[in-house]
């Protein structure tokens, strides 16, 4: 099919990425031989998913495959986030990509970059690991008053440290710690002042968390991401895997972490980080719709 085509039938669906139980977790729609479509009708076909994501799934003569994602609002977004994961887990479902009785390496081409997969059967269910970029982090946030106000939080719900800051494997997030769960959950974003914030701080993204206080290994998270028309994300890699590179770089984790987020969207998501020594993330899910996509 070329772009020029004026009907086409692909493979489609969503699948619920991070998710150990059926409409739960992040859900990702995924378009299979997307080699045809023009950018044009990827942003299209995005917008008629209306899903945080839609991942497209191409040919690649550097890798496995390609996968270029974009948001209902028809941003593309890259980085080895759940656009990636989902688009493998979905792939692997249909046994697309033969038997995975044991461990398999993938390579996936993903903008600019090739980033390995690892995909493995664990009790009967398939599993995906990604390893992300190398931490890049940004100048730490020297006045929190304007972020806590676009948060419609107090200057001292914002912890120190940690510091805020934009922090990037792949994508550039602002990540920051709050005193506590209740105060993730009491975050209600203005979008006009988070969009001026992240604007000046270089970022895509701003990533609220807190520790558990009963568990130090896990965090309560959420992510909002108005600049490409996302306000509020369900599981986040991009912004996951940072975080627990950051969090490590600060001597805060001692290798690995369990995030968990969608919490407050009704969408509870858990994403495993380890750092060895660049974040890997990891999760599973399940395919809730597959059909045809004619247009």
């Amino acid at each position: 099919m070329s772009p020029q085509s004026s009907s086409a039938t692909l493979v489609a669906g969503l699948i619920d990425v991070f998710a150990d139980t059926a409409l739960s977790g992040n859900p990702l729609a995924v378009v299979e031989d997307a080699d045809g479509l023009s950018e044009s009708q990827m942003r299209r076909i995005a917008g008629e998913f209306n899903q945080a994501e839609t991942t497209f799934v191409m040919r690649s003569d550097r890798a496995d495959l390609k996968l270029r994602s974009f948001t209902a609002a028809g941003a593309e977004v890259v980085g080895a986030g759940h656009n990636a994961l989902g688009a493998w887990l979905w792939l692997a479902e249909a046994g697309k990509l033969g038997p995975i009785q044991a461990p398999r390496l993938f390579r996936q081409e993903i903008g600019e970059e090739v980033l390995p997969i690892e995909l493995r059967p664990v009790d009967g269910r398939i599993f995906g690991r990604m390893t992300q970029s190398r931490l890049k982090l940004g100048p730490a946030l020297a006045d929190v008053a304007p972020l806590a106000a676009a948060l419609g939080l107090a200057p001292e719900d914002i912890l120190s440290e940690p510091a805020p800051r934009v922090a990037d494997t792949g994508v550039a997030h602002l990540l920051v710690r709050l005193g506590d769960v209740a105060a993730v959950d009491r975050a209600e974003p203005a979008a006009k002042g988070l969009l001026k914030v992240l604007s000046a701080a270089s970022a895509e993204g701003c990533y609220v968390y807190a520790f558990d206080s009963a568990a130090p290994d896990r965090a309560y998270a959420r992510f909002f991401n108005s600049t490409v028309g996302l306000w509020e994300d369900a599981a986040t890699g991009t912004a996951a895997g940072p975080l627990a590179a950051y969090l490590g770089s600060e001597g805060l984790i001692s290798g690995a972490i369990e995030i968990e987020q969608g919490t407050r969207m009704g969408r509870r998501s858990l994403l495993r980080i380890s750092l060895a020594p660049e974040p890997e993330i990891s999760g599973a899910g399940i395919v809730v719709m597959r059909g045809m996509l004619t247009f």
